[in-house]
């Protein structure tokens, strides 16, 4: 039964993606843009297809994983404690809620020529890039989240006579577990938009390389072939996130229902 109620969704999630390539072929023979800057759908097909085969996507879909990834884990590792922090305590949050927010406003891209300066032109110049963005995201969603929590919560486990160890461990680790997993759904979205950003400090390989390369010379379709291999990877692992959070956070529908 379960199996065939999700199959039959499949159909219906795949017709948005049939009307955006409707669309697109549209818009190609309709005229009203030259059909040479906009490559069809299935010449975009076949270049992913020659890139995958002989110009090493696959790899630059690794190499540009692996940096998303690891900014993600390290900026989350640091926005947890810090959003945290923020939102229990008042007086943190009004202390440091304007650098905060002064930060967080700051695009990634216009750091560039700084982080050039202090960190070079290697991998960490590109894994501090992504680590801000991660790490600046992560902290808003965390300690707004956790400041609309209710201190009802400790102040009953305290009367059952629940000592500080058994209210942080059965307390606020499943009240503030749901805004980590948002946080990071949130950091993970805002650090493949950096991304490209971040290929620009003289990054060899990676999707983000791969569409500044194909920029310089004009490879419409290579362009396309990576906006969309970034798009997909960043939906599969949203997917797989969101899995994850519905099995990890399955206690709140059990008693909410």
């Amino acid at each position: 039964m379960g199996t065939g109620k999700y199959l039959g969704r499949v159909p219906l999630g795949l017709l948005p993606w049939i009307g955006v390539v409707a669309l697109w072929y549209a818009i190609r023979a309709s005229g009203l843009i030259n059909v040479s800057l906009i490559p069809a759908p299935h010449q975009v097909a076949a270049k992913f297809v020659e890139l995958l085969l002989h110009e090493g996507l696959l790899f630059d879909v690794y190499v540009s994983a692996r940096r998303v990834l690891l900014g993600v884990v390290l900026g989350i590792l640091a926005a947890v404690p810090v959003g945290f922090l923020l939102g229990w305590y008042r007086s943190a949050r009004t202390l440091a809620d304007p650098m905060i927010n002064f930060f967080r406003a700051l695009p990634p891209i216009a750091l560039i020529p700084l982080v050039i300066v202090y960190f070079g032109v290697d991998e960490l110049a590109k894994l501090v890039i992504l680590f801000y963005a991660a790490f600046f995201s992560g902290v808003i969603v965390m300690y707004e989240g956790v400041s609309q929590i209710t201190p009802l919560y400790i102040r009953v486990a305290r009367t059952l006579g629940a000592d500080e160890f058994e209210i942080f461990r059965k307390v606020i680790i499943p009240l503030t577990l749901p805004h980590i997993l948002t946080a990071l759904r949130v950091a993970l979205g805002v650090t493949w938009a950096t991304l490209v950003a971040s290929e620009l400090i003289a990054a060899q390989r990676g999707l983000g390389a791969m569409i500044q390369n194909a920029s310089t010379y004009f490879l419409l379709d290579s362009i396309y072939v990576g906006i969309i291999c970034i798009g997909c990877i960043a939906l599969i692992m949203d997917m797989v996130l969101r899995r994850i959070s519905a099995n990890l956070l399955a206690w709140q529908e059990r008693t909410t229902a």
